[in-house]
């Protein structure tokens, strides 16, 4: 088996090269407080204030789903072929 390497060089890297990375391959889980949802899924009901949720969100940025617990969103990325990372 044949190891791969990839050299990053920030400076050859354009401004929409890096919009798109990961797009359509990756998903990002980030924590996030109830009162934060009005601006991230403006269609979702309103959520009592002070609960700990999670948010999956494409590379992008796009927010893709909302839930109460960081497995079901990763599972939500799995089940559409997307590797799931954390941000904190």
């Amino acid at each position: 088996m044949s190891e791969l390497t990839v050299t990053f060089e920030p400076e050859s890297v354009t401004t929409e090269a890096l919009a798109h990375l990961g797009e359509g391959h990756i998903a990002y889980v980030k924590q996030v407080r109830s009162e934060d949802v009005p601006d991230l899924f403006p269609q979702a009901p309103k959520i009592a204030p002070g609960l700990k949720l999670f948010a999956l969100h494409a590379a992008d940025g796009t927010p893709i789903m909302l839930t109460d617990s960081r497995e079901a969103a990763i599972a939500n990325a799995w089940s559409n072929e997307l590797q799931a990372v954390s941000v904190h």
